[in-house]
Parts: structure tokens; C-alpha cells; sequence
């Protein structure tokens, strides 16, 4: 699967964005599926994630309550929408497949494809 991450952008501190990552290939809603950034400098972390079905969502502490990931598996997406936005939260946001786990997934390890990524800018 290929995944296209698009949506990110420059905005300031209290705002939204909303996140698109489009998958192409067979099977969409057989992959759980993930978001993670990176900020200058530091290490790629997990924002949210999301399981095959929808029915399950899981997001880090530091976004609850601001973020909220989802998928339309007829459009082969998954969303973030981004609210409340802060100056941390500047980072690249990338999507990510899991073919084999439970949607749970924090590890970078547990994805298996991954998009290019998105700059979101917030400023403050």
C-alpha cells in the first residue's frame, strides 16, 4: 500500500487543521492505522492510532481532548483533525500501516508502510 499524507500548514497557536493520508493498493480496511511526527531534532513519536474497523481509537496523552484520528474506508483515508493547536505541536506528520497488530501500535517498528509527510507550522 502507498500512502499520500497532505493537509498540513502554517497556523496559529488555538487553531485546526485536519490531516488527509489517501492509501492506494488493494485492502485498505485491512490495515490499522497510525500517526506520528517528528519535531527538528527529536525523535519520531506517536499521535494517534486507529483500528481496521474504525471502532477503536487510541491517542497520546499530550493530544487528547485536541485530536481526533478516523477513517473512511470507502476513500481508502484516515484523518487527524487537529484542534486547539500549540506551538509543541509543531512537527512532520506522517501516516503509517499495520497489516498484523490490533491498532494499538506505538512503535515504529509495528507499521509497515509509511507516507511522506506533512510540515505543520503552529505559531505562536
Amino acid at each position: 500500500v502507498q500512502l499520500q499524507a497532505s493537509g498540513g500548514g502554517l497556523v496559529q497557536a488555538g487553531g485546526s487543521l485536519r490531516l488527509s493520508c489517501a492509501a492506494s493498493g488493494p485492502l485498505f480496511s485491512r490495515y490499522n492505522m497510525g500517526w506520528f511526527r517528528q519535531a527538528p531534532g527529536k525523535e519520531r513519536e506517536y499521535v494517534a492510532g486507529i483500528s481496521r474497523s474504525g471502532g477503536n481509537t487510541y491517542h497520546t496523552d499530550s493530544v487528547k481532548g485536541r485530536f481526533a484520528i478516523s477513517r473512511d474506508n470507502a476513500k481508502n483515508t484516515v484523518y487527524l483533525q487537529m484542534n486547539n493547536l500549540k506551538p509543541e505541536d509543531t512537527a512532520v506528520y506522517y501516516c503509517a500501516a499495520d497489516r498484523a497488530g490490533s491498532g494499538r501500535g506505538q512503535w515504529l517498528y509495528e507499521y509497515d508502510y509509511w507516507g511522506q509527510g506533512t510540515q505543520v507550522t503552529v505559531s505562536s
